[in-house]
């Protein structure tokens, strides 16, 4: 068993799939590989039917599994970026294949 911040997984792949399973995390992390830095008015722009919490929420679980980082500015009011990690850039062929599958799924629902 492997054990990552008391919460065990069977293997490794189960770890790959909490840190990156969730409605949005793949849908935010695409749009950081697109855009270096973003903030959140920027991301709630892109991801219309994302309510201010759930992003917040997802963000939040990003950062803490270091996928993204969160740089704080101190101006009022406060200017808050986020950009990913260098693990978080890694994410980049998957992603892509996830969005490329979706594609294909897309095109053989509507064949039918």
């Amino acid at each position: 068993m492997f054990e990552y911040n008391e919460k065990e997984f069977n293997t490794t792949k189960d770890l790959a799939l909490y840190v990156i399973g969730g409605k949005y995390k793949v849908a935010i992390i695409w749009h950081f590989l697109r855009e270096k830095t973003l903030r959140l008015s920027d991301l709630e722009k892109l991801l219309p039917d994302v309510n201010q919490r759930m992003l917040i929420r997802q963000l939040r679980e990003l950062e803490r599994d270091q996928i993204i980082k969160r740089t704080i500015y101190p101006v009022v009011p406060p200017k808050v970026e986020y950009q990913l990690t260098e693990i978080g850039q890694r994410l980049s062929t998957t992603v892509q294949a996830i969005c490329e599958w979706g594609d294909l799924y897309q095109e053989s629902l509507t064949k039918r």
